[in-house]
Formats: structure tokens, sequence, C-alpha cells
């Protein structure tokens, strides 16, 4: 009798416990972004194999589902040929390459325990910035010495190496955009990749590639399955507790938000990609919790390089549907509203935040630099005195200004111009001055950039007041 009262209990208690879990199915939702970067050179042609990495790790309520570093593979699918503004300004500088983008598609994900998982992703293009994999962890560094001692540096070194700790930070920060920059050629890796690829790209015909570590926002067409998780329903009914103020997330914008059409008042949503985390590790904010805003400040990019700018705010919360409970879907913020912190925006655009949370896109004000060499050059093409004229023979008198009539050749149509430069003086300086004009044109008169926050940008949003910088009255 005592058996089969201890069999009945333990039957009761298993059906409670099971009672008080619920289960939470744990997978990537269709249109998340796999962002991933590519291990090597993708040719752009049809066809073309790819293989890549991913960089961040990808969150399902509470827990990494899929690790980053886990390889994905795929193919061109698709060439879409260059804007036409684009392709002019490439015919303008000597470049008759038939230009365009290679979209890629990824099929196939392969996990650290050795599964190998299908995959049907939307065809995605190369974006501007290149990923750059982390280099391994250093020596530790050794002790300083005692102050006092013979190797007590003075204040004159400490002073040295902050400005060169300066200047190589801010070199290592140049080395994500895609450019030719002379910093990047001499301290960024691949310096041999890079060097081809600035060679190649001033011949009037060469064939296009997206260079290793380029990356691509991966968004998924179909749910990715990886099991599900039993969760105690205590712990759901906790969740969507209040962010501490000045508690940062990682979320993602689920439309594209742009300084050129957005008005005041237009609604932005966003999704957590990562949970958010309370005091001893409880959870607040499951990963796909919505938040929703709107715009506060628009205003698009203007001619002579005036940057545009964008300002919103998040207001609102809504957990997923599986972490809903009777007592709503979603609240207001109760401390204040979630302001942008930091976003993974186009690098060549240099976004930058405020204080308010307001983005501008701003410009180095080395770019001056480009027309002042241009202008040098010009310069230099007409300088055709007559005591530099050699002579030809019977053929008349060929200018000495080779070098000059070259580099204004080249300024102004590339490989091109560099050799039909050399038919005629008169040929050598319109050159010159034309690409002069170019360049000024590009560098000061036309419009500056835009504030373009694209579908799946990630990006950091405080929750609370911004804190006032030091030195600035509240």
């Amino acid at each position: 009798m005592k058996l089969w009262l201890l069999i009945a209990a333990s039957v009761t208690a298993v059906a409670q416990n099971a009672a008080q879990n619920v289960t939470i199915p744990l997978g990537a939702e269709s249109g998340i972004a796999l962002r991933v970067y590519a291990t090597s050179r993708v040719p752009m042609r049809m066809g073309q194999p790819v293989t890549a990495k991913l960089i961040d790790s990808v969150f399902s309520f509470d827990r990494v589902v899929i690790p980053a570093g886990v390889e994905l593979r795929g193919k061109v699918v698709k060439l879409d040929p260059v804007p036409k503004l684009m392709r002019m300004h490439a015919l303008i500088g000597g470049d008759f390459t038939p230009l365009h983008f290679a979209r890629v598609e990824f099929d196939s994900l392969s996990l650290p325990d050795g599964r190998v998982l299908p995959l049907h992703t939307e065809s995605s293009e190369g974006l501007t910035a290149i990923y750059q994999e982390p280099k391994p962890p250093k020596k530790p560094p050794k002790q300083p010495p005692q102050p006092g001692s013979a190797k007590d540096p003075s204040l004159l070194d400490q002073a040295r190496q902050q400005a060169k700790t300066q200047i190589n930070q801010q070199i290592d920060a140049q080395l994500n955009q895609r450019t030719f920059g002379v910093g990047s050629l001499i301290r960024g890796p691949n310096k041999k990749e890079r060097l081809i690829d600035l060679a190649i790209s001033r011949m009037p015909y060469h064939p296009q590639w997206y260079r290793r570590g380029t990356r691509f926002d991966a968004v998924l067409v179909e749910r990715v399955d990886l099991g599900a998780a039993e969760v105690p329903a205590t712990a759901l009914r906790a969740l969507g507790g209040q962010p501490s103020v000045a508690q940062t997330a990682r979320v993602r914008f689920l439309t594209t938000v742009s300084s050129v059409d957005a008005a005041v008042g237009d609604k932005v949503e966003a999704s957590l990609s990562q949970p958010l985390m309370g005091p001893g590790g409880m959870l607040l904010l499951p990963e796909g919790t919505r938040l929703s805003g709107s715009v506060r400040q628009a205003k698009p990019a203007r001619w002579l390089h005036r940057p545009g700018r964008l300002r919103f705010t998040f207001d609102q919360v809504d957990l997923p549907a599986y972490a809903r409970t009777s007592e709503g879907t979603s609240r207001k913020l109760e401390t204040a509203e979630a302001h942008l912190e930091s976003a993974d925006t186009d690098p060549t655009a240099n976004v930058k935040i405020d204080s308010e949370g307001g983005a501008k896109a701003t410009e180095s004000k080395t770019r001056f630099i480009a027309p002042a060499i241009a202008a040098a050059i010009a310069l230099k093409t007409m300088d055709n005195d007559t005591g530099k004229h050699v002579p030809t023979g019977g053929a008349g008198a060929r200018t000495g200004n080779r070098g000059g009539l070259t580099l204004g050749g080249l300024s102004g149509f590339g490989l091109v111009g560099a050799a039909v430069a050399h038919t005629s003086p008169n040929v050598g300086v319109a050159l010159g001055w034309w690409g002069m004009a170019v360049t000024t044109y590009s560098t000061v008169v036309s419009r500056g950039h835009d504030v373009v926050f694209a579908r799946n940008t990630e990006m950091e949003v405080r929750f609370g007041p911004r804190p006032v910088p030091a030195g600035k009255k509240k």
C-alpha cells in the first residue's frame, strides 16, 4: 500500500513540475541577418563558390544557438549593374569596365558538433566595410619600473609614448574602411593584396572581386530550427523588468530609416539581437523583444558637403509571442526613453553619435588634400617653357614636361589619360584641369553623406538619460 502511495506521489510531483515548465523553441527566425565575412577573395562571376565565417553569435531566448566563427557556404547567384551615377563617375575617371555588384546566397551552415544545416538566405551584396579578424593575444607587458629607479621614464618619454599610442589608434580605426589610404597600406594586413587592388583598379579595364574580409548580411528566408529548451514558468513571469538607468542593449533595425526621406514622427522599430540581463544574471528582456519609437529629427544632406542628421528614440517594448503573459504584451519604458548609443553604419559616411543620441554624418578635413594635390598637378602641366622643349628630328618639337603631363593625364583620365597626355601639351593641360575640377566637385561642392540605418543594422541603445560630458552644464 505504501509503495502505491509513493508511486502516486511521484507521478503527481512530476506532473506538477512539468506543468510549471514552459517549452521555448530555439532557433534563428526568418528575417534575422547572419553577419558574415568572406574568408578569401570572391571573383564576381556567376556560380562562383563563396566560403564565409560568422562574425557575431546568434542568440535565441537567453542563450547562444549559433556561435561566432562557424562556416557558411554559398555562391554568386546574380550580377547587378552599379548605379548610373557611379558608372558615369568611373567613365570620367578613365575606367571603362562594365562595373557590377555580385549578389551571394548562402545554402549551408556547419555547426561545431559536425552537423551541417541547410540554409535559405536572401541574395546580398558585399558591404563597404572590411572585417579584420581579431589578432592573437599579445604577451603580457612587462612590469613598469618603480618610480625613482634608473629605468623610470621621464615625462618627455611618457608624452612621446602617449602620442604614439594615439596615432596608432587613429590609424587602426581607419583599417575597417574600404579605402586605399597610405596608413592602411603601410600598417594594415594583406599589404600585397591591397597594393595589387590599387594598381588593378587604375586600369581602363580590369576584373572585379570582393576582397577577403568583405562582410555580407545573410538574411534568413526560412527559420532554422535548433531544438527547444525547458524554462520555468516563473522565469517567464519575471520577464519585462525595468532596465536600470544607463544600461545598454544590442538591437537590430527592422526597417530602413534614412535622413533622405524620413520625417519627424515616422515610426521606427528594432529587435533585441542579444538578451538583456539584470542584476544577478536575471533575464529582463529575451532575444527577439521588439522596441518601437519615432523619429525626432531628420535633415537631409545638402550641397557643399553639408551632412545629413537623424535622431530617434524608443519608448515601447513588446515581448516575443512565446514570452507574453496575460497581463499584456507591451509596455512603456518607466525611467526614460532609449537613445542611440552606437551603430554599425557605412564607414565611408563616418557617422557620429552626439550627447542626445542624434546621428550626424561627418567627414575628415583631410578631404581637402585631394583637390590641393590636383590643383598642384594642374599647374605642373602648364610648365611647358620653351627651354624645356626637346627636339625630335623632323617631326617637330616635343615638350620636355613629361612628368607633369603624365600626372595631369593620370589625374584626369586614369592610365588612358596618362598615355593620351603626351600627344599634345594642350591635351595634357586640359586633362590636368579636368582632374582638378572633378576632384574639387566630389570632395567640396557635391552633397554630403546622409545618415542611413539600413534594415538589420546593428546598434546599441541606452536606457535612461545619456550621461552629460565632463565640463558641460546639464
